[in-house]
């Protein structure tokens, strides 16, 4: 199992705290888990508060989705909510589409019912009666707690034919998925579900409106329905004391440098340098990485000097990067980040559906560019094509597998400049230069 790292003391830990504070106990254990707090979020939703209520309080608290985009929650909630329909769903997204990060299966595996509570509520506010939780197929340990999990939940009232006594019917059902990297997309995840062809949706009409089998359904990453159960027990003030003003809460980040990996709960709004310092990556005396990559495969690649960017939604977009996966990777001094981007844009033009032409063709174009820079065959107007056909893919986009494929590359065209140039001169002259 991926190792889950020591944080500061001071640090509150809304998605992983029960299950630091038993790590030797068993996750499917009710009993344990009720006596540790919870579905106290569910009893206090079905029994004190209205659906708009619960929305309401969502909404206050700034819940921001984990997946990546970081929608308001309470904004797809309500949308669903408030969508004419015979049926609604809740869909939690626990696939995990990075193969390099594990932070949603690790929260599945650590504490699934902190997720199955959030799903109870989020069905309870936006008036659903069938829930799904997708995780990767291979991992199959993650899948038997979840079953076990689910079935003392039902059995216990928590879900199931009557909800805690409410008349409300809520029944919840893993799928186990496997496919593309593009299934972390919730509109290709929706398909998948269907057992159709997995590929994007041109939006709006959103899921929340139209989604599972053409009715309204809030698709969330596994994190922000177990914050949702946390938010509820304890109130949207309390939240909003953690991370930053304009995304509050915690999220889980998997951390890989010099000294070490493992996933870490982390406040939003805390300095990368701080995150790295929990594997010893980093100091402000000692070893500096080359380059971070922050977000994935479609990540992008930042230079030391960024190290002090606090890790936000706005943050990072600012600087080329963005939340993804929860990723982050330290490089050494010595690595090859024009070989890095180019590892990458060819690992998102492969992964690519295909459904679009700036995607299938566009992402394909980039990768060849960045090959044959890195061949030592390059042309003089490489990093003018980078560019211009990175803008093109970025405008003309479906989903946002696409338009994030392009930032390794345009990142490096950003930061790393001068080792673009270096490798843009001539062969001839390259070596007259040596």
């Amino acid at each position: 199992m991926t190792d889950l790292l020591k944080t500061p003391a001071s640090w509150p830990r809304p998605l992983l705290g029960r299950a630091a504070a038993s790590a030797s106990a068993d996750p499917t254990d009710l009993d344990a888990a009720v006596k540790a707090g919870a579905f106290e979020g569910l009893r206090k939703a079905v029994r004190t508060m209205t659906a708009s209520g619960v929305i309401a309080e969502i909404r206050a608290a700034g819940l921001r989705g984990r997946g990546g985009a970081g929608f308001p929650a309470a904004d797809k909630w309500q949308m669903a909510a408030a969508t004419p329909a015979d049926r609604r769903y809740v869909v939690a997204n626990g696939y995990g589409a990075d193969p390099a990060a594990r932070t949603d299966a690790l929260l599945l595996e650590l504490d699934p019912y902190a997720v199955i509570e959030g799903v109870a509520i989020t069905a309870w506010a936006i008036g659903a009666d069938r829930a799904f939780i997708a995780v990767r197929a291979t991992e199959t340990e993650v899948l038997r707690r979840l079953e076990a999990a689910l079935g003392a939940a039902e059995e216990a009232g928590f879900i199931g034919p009557d909800v805690l006594g409410s008349g409300r019917e809520l029944t919840v059902e893993v799928r186990s998925v496997q496919g593309a990297y593009l299934l972390g997309e919730e509109t290709v995840l929706l398909k998948a579900l269907e057992g159709k062809r997995g590929q994007p949706e041109q939006r709006p009409p959103y899921p929340a409106e139209r989604g599972l089998f053409g009715r309204p359904t809030v698709v969330h990453n596994v994190q922000t329905l177990a914050l949702a159960g946390w938010i509820i027990r304890e109130g949207a003030p309390a939240f909003r004391e953690i991370g930053s003003p304009d995304a509050p809460g915690t999220i889980l980040v998997h951390v890989r440098g010099s000294g070490g990996a493992g996933v870490a709960e982390v406040p939003l709004g805390t300095p990368i340098r701080t995150i790295l310092g929990l594997v010893g990556a980093t100091t402000r005396t000692g070893p500096v990485p080359k380059a971070l990559l922050i977000g994935g495969p479609s990540g992008g690649i930042l230079p030391a000097e960024l190290l002090d960017t606090p890790y936000t939604f706005a943050d990072l977009r600012a600087v080329g990067a963005h939340l993804g996966s929860g990723s982050i990777v330290a490089t050494a001094a010595e690595a090859d980040v024009l070989e890095l981007a180019e590892l990458l844009t060819r690992f998102c033009s492969a992964e690519a559906c295909g459904k679009t032409i700036p995607c299938r063709i566009g992402t394909r174009r980039l990768e060849e560019i960045a090959a044959r820079i890195n061949a030592g065959t390059p042309r003089p107007t490489d990093a003018d094509l980078i560019g211009d056909l990175a803008a093109d893919i970025v405008a003309s986009g479906l989903c946002d597998h696409e338009r994030l494929a392009t930032l390794p590359l345009t990142s490096v065209l950003r930061y790393f400049r001068a080792e673009l140039d270096a490798r843009l001169q001539p062969v001839a002259e390259r070596a007259a230069a040596q």
